[in-house]
């Protein structure tokens, strides 16, 4: 089978979720855009997440219209997360190590203005027309602000 979207759990049996995303993407020729889907919104996780390099992540309490939308955006090639965990690491107020993560990326202006956009829950669209970008270059922000907060919370204890 070569599906072009997996949807990952986060809780499974003889792997975790981000295990597998890792090893998929490790392992697999040509792999799959993959969408961790998981129950627990806990930053751990959302960290895990961009660590394994997944390309969304999402609750399971999504409607299953936001659900499907999250499988097509991640099979378009954009990445996706849920909005809360974003206003989470976008706000990092009262959370130590959001803002430590955001300290550590050293995110430019610009992609700090694509980082509030895509967690007020704004599609890439959307951000390249309030920006005055071409969605393009809005995905390669998107990708460049999640490849920084993966590096920076790869480091956390």
């Amino acid at each position: 089978m070569r599906p072009d979207v997996v949807a990952m759990d986060v809780r499974m049996p003889l792997m975790d979720g981000i295990e597998a995303t890792k090893a998929v993407l490790r392992t697999v020729a040509d792999p799959p855009r993959i969408l961790v889907i998981t129950t627990f919104e806990e930053d751990e996780y959302v960290y895990g997440a961009l660590r394994a390099a997944a390309d969304g992540f999402l609750l399971k309490r999504a409607r299953p219209t936001e659900i499907v939308h999250a499988v097509r955006i991640v099979a378009e090639g954009e990445s996706l997360l849920f909005p809360p965990a974003l206003r989470s690491l976008a706000a990092a107020h009262g959370n130590a190590s959001a803002r430590s993560a955001l300290a550590k990326a050293a995110l430019t202006e610009r992609e700090g203005q694509v980082l509030r956009a895509v967690a007020r829950g704004l599609t890439n669209a959307e951000i390249a027309a309030e920006l005055h970008l071409g969605t393009e270059t809005v995905k390669t922000h998107v990708s460049a602000v999640l490849a920084k907060l993966a590096r920076a919370t790869a480091s956390r204890p």
